[in-house]
Protein backbone atom coordinates (compact mmCIF):
# COMPACT_ATOMS: atom_id res chain seq x y z
CA UNK A 1 0.00 0.00 0.00
CA UNK A 2 1.16 3.49 -0.86
CA UNK A 3 0.46 6.81 0.68
CA UNK A 4 1.35 10.54 0.18
CA UNK A 5 1.65 12.63 3.01
CA UNK A 6 0.09 16.05 2.66
CA UNK A 7 0.53 17.03 6.21
CA UNK A 8 3.23 17.14 8.55
CA UNK A 9 4.02 17.18 12.62
CA UNK A 10 4.70 21.24 13.58
CA UNK A 11 8.12 21.34 15.60
CA UNK A 12 9.95 19.63 13.64
CA UNK A 13 9.07 15.98 15.01
CA UNK A 14 12.11 13.58 14.22
CA UNK A 15 10.01 10.46 13.69
CA UNK A 16 7.19 9.24 12.02
CA UNK A 17 3.77 10.33 13.82
CA UNK A 18 2.93 5.82 14.18
CA UNK A 19 6.35 5.13 16.01
CA UNK A 20 6.33 8.45 18.41
CA UNK A 21 2.90 7.40 19.33
CA UNK A 22 3.92 3.94 20.31
CA UNK A 23 7.26 5.79 22.10
CA UNK A 24 5.11 8.25 23.76
CA UNK A 25 2.13 6.05 25.30
CA UNK A 26 4.48 4.37 27.40
CA UNK A 27 5.12 7.68 29.11
CA UNK A 28 1.04 8.62 29.52
CA UNK A 29 0.45 4.79 30.39
CA UNK A 30 3.11 4.98 33.74
CA UNK A 31 1.92 4.38 37.36
CA UNK A 32 2.04 7.92 38.02
CA UNK A 33 0.80 8.58 41.88
CA UNK A 34 -3.72 9.87 42.56
CA UNK A 35 -2.25 13.06 42.24
CA UNK A 36 -0.85 13.45 39.04
CA UNK A 37 -2.56 13.67 35.54
CA UNK A 38 -1.18 13.74 32.17
CA UNK A 39 -2.35 15.68 29.26
CA UNK A 40 -0.50 15.28 25.46
CA UNK A 41 -0.71 17.08 22.75
CA UNK A 42 1.88 16.20 19.50
CA UNK A 43 5.12 16.47 20.98
CA UNK A 44 3.89 18.13 24.32
CA UNK A 45 3.63 17.07 27.63
CA UNK A 46 1.31 18.43 30.78
CA UNK A 47 2.13 17.46 34.24
CA UNK A 48 -0.39 18.45 36.64
CA UNK A 49 -0.17 17.41 40.15
CA UNK A 50 -2.61 18.40 42.89
CA UNK A 51 -1.40 18.54 46.44
CA UNK A 52 -2.46 20.65 49.99
CA UNK A 53 0.29 22.77 49.98
CA UNK A 54 3.31 23.55 47.78
CA UNK A 55 6.26 21.76 49.90
CA UNK A 56 3.58 18.27 48.69
CA UNK A 57 3.69 19.61 45.32
CA UNK A 58 7.08 19.71 45.29
CA UNK A 59 7.50 16.12 46.87
CA UNK A 60 5.56 15.01 44.20
CA UNK A 61 6.69 16.36 40.98
CA UNK A 62 10.18 15.28 41.89
CA UNK A 63 8.55 11.73 42.19
CA UNK A 64 7.08 11.68 38.96
CA UNK A 65 10.17 13.30 37.37
CA UNK A 66 12.56 10.99 38.17
CA UNK A 67 10.57 8.85 36.67
CA UNK A 68 9.96 10.73 33.64
CA UNK A 69 13.71 11.10 33.81
CA UNK A 70 14.44 7.39 33.89
CA UNK A 71 12.03 6.91 30.32
CA UNK A 72 14.32 9.19 28.47
CA UNK A 73 16.98 7.97 29.37
CA UNK A 74 15.98 4.25 28.60
CA UNK A 75 14.44 5.57 25.22
CA UNK A 76 17.27 7.96 24.55
CA UNK A 77 14.98 10.59 24.20
CA UNK A 78 15.75 14.21 25.51
CA UNK A 79 13.41 17.15 26.68
CA UNK A 80 14.09 20.94 25.56
CA UNK A 81 14.72 22.44 29.22
CA UNK A 82 14.44 25.68 28.02
CA UNK A 83 11.15 25.30 26.66
CA UNK A 84 9.83 23.72 30.40
CA UNK A 85 8.04 25.54 32.18
CA UNK A 86 6.34 25.05 35.89
CA UNK A 87 3.53 27.14 36.97
CA UNK A 88 2.08 27.17 40.50
CA UNK A 89 -1.96 27.05 40.60
CA UNK A 90 -3.98 27.96 43.58
CA UNK A 91 -7.48 28.42 44.81
CA UNK A 92 -6.12 31.29 47.55
CA UNK A 93 -7.27 34.71 46.76
CA UNK A 94 -4.73 37.67 47.30
CA UNK A 95 -6.87 39.85 49.58
CA UNK A 96 -7.49 42.85 48.34
CA UNK A 97 -5.66 46.63 49.19
CA UNK A 98 -7.54 49.08 50.23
Amino acid sequence: METTITKGLPQGLCCEPFLWNIEYNSLLTFKYTNHTKTVAFVEDLVIMIKAKSIREAESIANVELSKISAWTVNNKIRFNEHKSKVMLMTRKRKKKEI
